[in-house]
């Protein structure tokens, strides 16, 4: 069953794929980046409202799940 969240006059459930990869996909993500990146997602998604459901940091590029309110575009998150 969807875990549906609620606002003052809306019922929403967004989730959202996002994908960052670097300039030339540059393999230095992984290794001591991999562990301050994470914490710095973490971070900026606690700081902006937004759920980080799951995140996974591959060699060259990093993938989130993200549950972002719709009074938020996901450009602007």
């Amino acid at each position: 069953m969807r875990d549906w969240q609620s606002q003052a006059h809306v019922k929403h459930y967004c989730k959202y794929h996002v994908v960052f990869v670097p300039k030339y996909r540059r393999k230095s993500i992984y290794g001591t980046l991999r562990k301050e990146t994470g914490g710095i997602l973490r971070e900026l998604c606690r700081q902006q409202g937004v759920e980080l459901i799951e995140g996974y940091a591959m060699r060259d590029h990093i993938h989130m799940l993200l549950m972002i309110p719709p009074k938020y575009s996901v450009a602007n998150t």
